[in-house]
């Protein structure tokens, strides 16, 4: 385990002497520029390209360069990794590190038909496209430790809320400032059919969500086009939803059927949707092949049912030992 995680460890070290400061510092500022330089190692590139014996330049946490006739900087600060390995950190692509939880907030006693937001905002609650989870980002070092144990370096981390869900950031898992750990501040537009906690009647099916994700873009689209709307009205979310179009687009679905649903209104609005999936989509195989999205698919290894009862085995389905 330490062979994998010395060389995020210490890249963090580097990030963390070196990164430009808007704070101010209690104490001596160190502004030397030390080198690193890792020797020895066994080096994993990608999945194809291994060096053996190879070394790693690392100045200003940044990797210099990487290979096996490395001319070491003078003043480097050496480490001799013979016997141990580097490996780059893994990325999680879908995440709420660091958000705060939502609560469903307490309707009244009669249906909700509009918005209880205040503010300039759209008229459904569960459009929220003005969201930027850099802005509610806090560190969370337990979750965070936990990540970097299972090898990962960063992740993309979103407010998991609403049908337009606002934009997703890309953070280091490290120890620093919050400030300090923002890799992409607004890195990614985010979608469900879930409303999430909002308290509003509408909607209140499937069938509605996805009209008023359609509803919205069409709002969008008038709002951008037509040169008299911005001098009625300013909408804080139709313009921050424009605003979102030019990120990729990651959508979730909790099924097969759901993502070859939200291929389709892709397609409607010329979206290449990155599609969250559930795990099953390989039902469904020829169908999502054919729509061309990239998935970014759950990895689960649940425990092996126990048949061994043969009354336990015919109350598991064929779906559930799938």
């Amino acid at each position: 385990m330490k062979k994998i995680f010395l060389l995020f460890t210490t890249v963090l070290i580097v990030c963390d002497a070196f990164s430009q400061e808007t704070f101010p510092v209690n104490g001596v500022s160190n502004k030397n520029h030390t080198i690193y330089a890792f020797t020895n190692a066994k080096i994993i590139v990608d999945a194809d390209e291994t060096i053996e014996n190879g070394t790693m330049v690392i100045q200003d946490g940044i990797i210099k360069a990487v290979g096996t006739k490395i001319n070491l900087p003078q003043g480097a600060v050496i480490y001799d990794l013979k016997g141990k390995s580097i490996y780059p950190g893994l990325i999680d692509a879908y995440t709420s590190y660091g958000m705060q939880e939502t609560k469903r907030s307490v309707g009244g006693s009669y249906p909700q038909t509009e918005s209880n937001t205040k503010g300039a905002y759209g008229w459904n609650q569960a459009v929220r496209p003005e969201t930027e989870a850099v802005k509610v980002f806090t560190k969370d070092s337990k979750s965070a430790e936990e990540f970097r144990k299972m090898g990962f370096g960063a992740v993309l981390t979103f407010q998991k809320e609403g049908i337009v869900r606002g934009s997703g950031a890309v953070v280091a898992l490290g120890e620093n400032k919050e400030n300090e750990l923002i890799i992409s501040s607004k890195a990614t537009a985010m979608y469900s059919f879930d409303k999430g906690t909002s308290s509003q009647d509408y909607p209140s099916s499937l069938m509605g969500s996805i009209a008023l994700l359609r509803q919205t873009y069409l709002d969008a689209s008038w709002y951008s086009n037509d040169k008299t709307a911005s001098t009625k009205e300013f909408n804080i979310s139709l313009d921050a939803f424009n605003n979102l179009q030019t990120l990729p687009q990651i959508f979730e679905t909790t099924d097969k059927l759901n993502a070859l649903r939200a291929d389709k209104i892709g397609d409607e609005f010329k979206m290449n949707y990155i599609i969250k999936g559930s795990g099953n989509e390989y039902q469904l195989i020829d169908d999502i092949k054919a729509s061309n999205c990239k998935f970014i698919i759950p990895l689960n290894f649940p425990m092996a049912y126990d048949v061994e009862d043969a009354y336990d085995a015919a109350n598991i389905s064929l779906t559930e030992l799938k």
